[in-house]
């Protein structure tokens, strides 16, 4: 299996990997930020881009949290058995790192009751990990710290599947066709021309929401910055409307939800936008999302960026020293 979950660093020898024969071409510590509801997809589909991305090379993937995000027992349960603290990581610097996005908890990101622990970890990985990949919250926050450049707050959630221009100039992008479509869903953005002044190359970019992938060598360290999920699943947008509309007409919140674009087969569409209109219109009623079919929409749901997310990242991964050369 060309990714090799390694156990908990807290129970594990950290000199039984460097004695096995079969040493990964990488290790990479993949630190998932994800709030309960989404966090055991968020690693299934980190973990499953990696895994055809890598070919037949191994990655040696070892998990890790930050403190701070509630959790239920279910998943504190998980996250205690398979999950290591952050701090771990220092013990034995990995090839790769991996910080997913987190669920904005506070309106300023300094706020955020992990920040401290967020900050430590990407300070000390620039300077001992070759290659950082930073998904949504934590691409926001590595720019806060590395650049003093702040997010700002979205009008309204952006969410959907969006055309994308990229610059097929640089070895990130090598294979990628002119224009492809990813994935949106963010409540807050840094600007374009803020990156370019910080110095990042701005990879892929959207006229409709802004950049999505932006890279930058030096500092040793090289580092991605994601504000999109190439990651996602097909149905991963329409699952974050149910959960979003679903909390809208049982009045745990109050926001009205947003509907992503296009994130449903062409043909579910008006059934999609006709509930949807009805539920912001007045009728909030969940008996129109319990009989909505979500499930039976989920599975027609289009995929057109999967290959596209896959180059993204065997670009990335083979952009780092193969360890031993």
């Amino acid at each position: 299996m060309p990714v090799r979950l390694a156990e908990a660093a807290a129970s594990r020898s950290l000199t039984s990997v460097s004695a096995r024969v079969d040493r990964p071409r990488w290790t990479c510590a993949f630190v998932n930020n994800m709030p309960d509801g989404a966090f055991d997809a968020t690693e299934r589909q980190f973990l499953e881009l990696l895994e055809v991305a890598s070919g037949t090379e191994v990655i040696e993937l070892r998990r890790h949290c930050v403190q701070g995000v509630p959790r239920g027992e279910r998943a504190a349960a998980r996250i205690a058995e398979q999950y290591s603290p952050t701090s771990q990581i220092q013990l034995d610097p990995p090839d790769l790192l991996i910080v997913t996005g987190s669920n904005p908890l506070e309106p300023r990101i300094e706020d955020e009751p992990y920040w401290n622990e967020l900050v430590g970890l990407l300070t000390w990985a620039r300077q001992h990990v070759p290659s950082m990949l930073l998904s949504c919250l934590s691409a926001h926050a590595a720019l806060s710290v590395f650049d003093g450049v702040e997010r700002r707050r979205l009008a309204s959630k952006c969410t959907g599947v969006f055309a994308q221009r990229v610059d097929g100039s640089t070895t990130l992008t090598a294979g990628l066709a002119p224009e492809i479509l990813l994935p949106h869903s963010r409540t807050n953005t840094v600007d374009t021309n803020d990156l370019l002044s910080a110095g990042y190359r701005i990879d892929i970019e959207s006229e409709d929401v802004g950049w999505s992938v932006a890279s930058r060598e030096g500092d040793g360290s090289s580092l991605v910055l994601i504000q999109g999920h190439p990651e996602y699943d097909p149905s991963s947008l329409l699952r974050e409307y149910r959960r979003d509309v679903w909390r809208y007409v049982t009045h745990e919140r109050d926001d009205l939800p947003c509907l992503p674009l296009h994130c449903v087969a062409p043909q579910d569409w008006e059934q999609l936008e006709s509930m949807h209109n009805a539920v912001i219109g007045g009728q909030r009623d969940p008996i129109l999302i319990e009989a909505y079919p979500f499930e039976a929409v989920g599975e027609r749901a289009p995929w057109p960026w999967r290959s596209k997310a896959k180059r993204l990242y065997a670009n990335w991964l083979a952009s780092v020293i193969k360890r031993g050369d």
